[in-house]
């Protein structure tokens, strides 16, 4: 018999009393699947005193396993050592070992959640890293099309870094019959939101533990500038942005010479206008043929090569969107005052929309006049007014 073959015959599942020891004070006595931290030493029910913990193998006990054997081929008595396992309840066990190919939850991912977890419990014992957010759908008509948004996909693009409080997501959408072009629509739809927003999200905020929000949306800017302004700075968000290439909501790299440009107006004394040059290129001509020549037209925009649909790539850029509104609104209420209503018309990404609207300060800013480009009028068209 070859020496692999006997290796194989002498490997049981019996963990030796001292490593089983080591690995529960290592863990402190919790869940080490990342975000978990269940403790394992009572009923999360009736708090009485049962071991609910499970010993999980990174590198499978079987070699046909999830995650095969790895570095263990040569030494499989090693797959019982503590390195190679972790503590964790029933249902994260059997959420590893479901992923029979070992790509999303892969060896090298549990070792890194392994040490992460042993590090925070030498750290401080006990601290849970709170990565629960509460997912927020929001689609509404854009044009004649609809805007279906998959909870799969935005539970693949949280992965790792959150994971969502509950499997249904906070769905703020209607449908409404009104054409984009309408005022009933405008109407109807801001309505709704403010309405919903508060039914929803505000009870939320109000009476659950968790207050992170995870925000996926597909609508017209400025129904999304309005949900920014709803949630403001101040709620923990994450705002994601669908990405055309490659598509899907995963973050990708920070586009490199990627900055934002502030373009003054050559005259100061019209009427306050703020031109977002972002997704595409708006000329001042259209904005005059709209309300007229006595206008003091800013413009926020990007470099040339910068300027298009899937120019958001980054979480970094959403950050420095809300810092270059706050530093913009102050230039333009130094001119113009701070009740005088700024008339805006963007050509941004949903995700620069909505961190529009929640850079707004909402007792310091002027009232936003939101213009929206409509396709079948060929022109743009006053929507709905923020901070009125």
């Amino acid at each position: 018999m070859s020496d692999r073959k006997q290796n194989v015959k002498e490997v049981t599942r019996y963990i030796k009393r001292e490593i089983e020891r080591e690995l529960w004070a290592r863990a402190a006595g919790r869940c080490q699947f990342n975000g978990c931290n269940r403790l394992l030493y009572k009923s999360p029910v009736t708090q009485e005193r049962v071991n609910i913990s499970e010993k999980a193998h990174i590198y499978s006990f079987s070699e046909e396993g999830p995650r095969g054997w790895g570095p263990f081929k040569m030494n499989p008595k090693g797959l019982n050592e503590v390195k190679n396992l972790m503590l964790m309840c029933h249902d994260c066990h059997k959420t590893i070992d479901q992923d029979q190919e070992g790509i999303k939850y892969s060896a090298l991912l549990l070792q890194k959640w392994k040490i992460e977890h042993e590090l925070r419990i030498i750290t401080v014992a006990g601290i849970v890293a709170n990565k629960k957010s509460h997912v927020v759908f929001y689609g509404s008509n854009i044009g004649e099309q609809r805007s279906p948004l998959q909870q799969e996909d935005a539970m693949a693009a949280m992965f790792p870094e959150r994971y969502p409080v509950s499997e249904n997501p906070v769905c703020l959408s209607m449908s409404c019959s009104h054409e984009d072009k309408s005022a009933a629509f405008w109407e109807s739809e801001s309505a709704h939101l403010k309405r919903v927003f508060e039914q929803k999200v505000v009870t939320l905020i109000e009476s659950d533990a968790t207050k992170h929000f995870s925000l996926f949306c597909l609508a017209p800017i400025p129904l999304l500038i309005q949900m920014g302004a709803l949630f403001t700075d101040k709620i923990a968000v994450d705002t994601y942005q669908p990405i055309r290439e490659p598509n899907g909501w995963h973050w990708q790299e920070f586009p490199e010479g990627f900055e934002f440009i502030i373009k003054k107006p050559i005259k100061l004394s019209g009427n306050p206008v703020l031109v977002i040059s972002l997704s595409d290129s708006i000329s001042h001509e259209r904005i005059k043929n709209v309300i007229g020549d006595n206008v003091s037209i800013w413009e926020l925009t990007v470099h040339e090569e910068h300027i298009g649909n899937d120019n958001i790539r980054s979480k970094a850029q959403l950050s420095m969107m809300r810092a270059i509104v706050r530093k913009l609104m102050i230039k333009i209420k130094e001119v113009h005052g701070e009740t005088t209503p700024l008339s805006i018309f963007p050509a941004m990404a949903v995700s620069f929309s909505i961190e529009m609207g929640r850079a707004r300060m909402p007792k310091a800013d002027m009232p936003w006049i939101i213009y929206d480009q409509n396709n079948k009028e060929k022109k743009f068209i006053q929507t709905i007014t923020v901070g009125e």
